[in-house]
């Protein structure tokens, strides 16, 4: 595959039919292109042959987690929540939120404003496009081919949010709505880490000390995934796990997301005014591998586009997460399996063009 010249350009041949032409800016305007029957080339995903598809699983497989409950002054129904809610997270790494308290009208609005925002003219949407991990307001289409050699078939902004809130300044609105609603985001997970410390053993407020979480970086990631004329042949993001402790996402009415389960691909088809949560990384860490960072991805269709509105919660870019020490006894076949490291320094790796996951992080088996 040709290299790209920036975040937001694809180069393939210079045949000058739909599917194969030069400098398309971003795969919605691709997507609009006339005749476009065929995807680019460069923009093929070969699914490892162990990738099975995905199936959709029986209506009550997934974890349903009712967030009123867990913070209900009856002891007896927290206590009883906080137990569902760590196995769904030592089961899962996913499980769906109810009853969170965040307005629906607010959800309507933030995707809303999403929406409005991908639908600016290019050159509004290119005053933000940037490549740099670290750039606070980062629009942009694909993957850096440094690290994966295809692009991804979908755009995105990319916003961070906390500790210091930065927003693009159009569309009219949108930036007041997405305070909000991070805001609201924010304090749900912050009663989620607290449910979450108590099923570990650990003293409420654990998570938000030792994470330095009202430091924590926050970032507001929406991806925009077109349809598809060949949704067989690419992918949306292929499978990852996140980052942060705690990742709360929203979407449109239209479904793509995938997670992977005893590694079988199960459909995940939301419920109304739901939110999708998934363990990340650093609360495996945290957890000493009790808890696992649920591998995920986001598949394409041929007939309607689909948004969603990830929000990952992590600890302060200047903590460094190990292993809560109450969690390794070591005499007792509980070694810690994970080395501390900054978070910033974890996410540094994705400016280096470098695979950024566990396996860097942990502790080298003795033969």
């Amino acid at each position: 595959m040709a290299p790209a010249t920036s975040s937001l350009f694809v180069e393939t041949s210079t045949d000058t039919s739909p599917a194969d032409a030069t400098k398309r800016i971003s795969v919605k305007t691709l997507v609009e292109s006339p005749g476009l029957t065929s995807i680019p080339s460069n923009y093929s995903y070969s699914t490892n042959p162990d990738e099975s598809a995905g199936s959709n699983p029986d209506e009550d497989t997934f974890p349903i987690i009712d967030f009123s409950l867990l913070t209900s002054d009856d002891p007896h129904q927290r206590s009883k929540t906080i137990q569902d809610l760590d196995r769904a997270c030592q089961d899962w790494g996913f499980f769906m939120l109810v009853n969170h308290g965040v307005s629906e009208r607010l959800m309507k609005e933030v995707l809303e404003g999403c929406k409005e925002f991908f639908n600016l003219p290019v050159e509004e949407k290119m005053e933000f496009a940037g490549r740099d991990i670290w750039q606070p307001i980062r629009f942009g289409t694909g993957v850096d081919v440094k690290v994966e050699k295809f692009f991804f078939w979908r755009d995105f902004l990319k916003v961070i949010v906390h500790p210091q809130f930065h927003f693009p300044n159009k569309p009219k609105g949108f930036s007041e709505v997405a305070r909000e609603y991070c805001k609201s985001t924010r304090e749900v997970t912050t009663e989620l880490l607290k449910g979450i410390s108590k099923g570990l053993g650990l003293e409420e407020c654990y998570i938000e000390k030792k994470t330095n979480f009202d430091a924590g970086f926050q970032l507001f990631a929406v991806n925009l995934y077109p349809p598809c004329p060949q949704p067989e042949l690419a992918i949306g993001i292929p499978a990852h796990t996140d980052h942060s402790l705690l990742t709360l996402l929203i979407e449109n009415e239209i479904g793509g997301l995938q997670i992977q389960h005893n590694g079988e691909w199960f459909n995940v088809n939301s419920i109304p005014n739901s939110f999708l949560v998934n363990t990340g990384d650093h609360l495996e860490i945290l957890s000493n591998g009790r808890y696992k960072s649920v591998s995920h991805r986001a598949v394409v269709n041929n007939t309607a586009t689909r948004i969603s509105i990830a929000v990952p919660h992590g600890p302060s870019l200047e903590t460094a997460v190990g292993p809560a020490p109450e969690l390794v006894d070591g005499e007792n076949g509980r070694p810690a399996i994970y080395m501390p490291m900054k978070f910033k320094d974890y996410l540094e790796r994705l400016l280096e063009g470098r695979p950024c996951n566990l396996d860097h992080v942990r502790v080298p088996v003795a033969e």
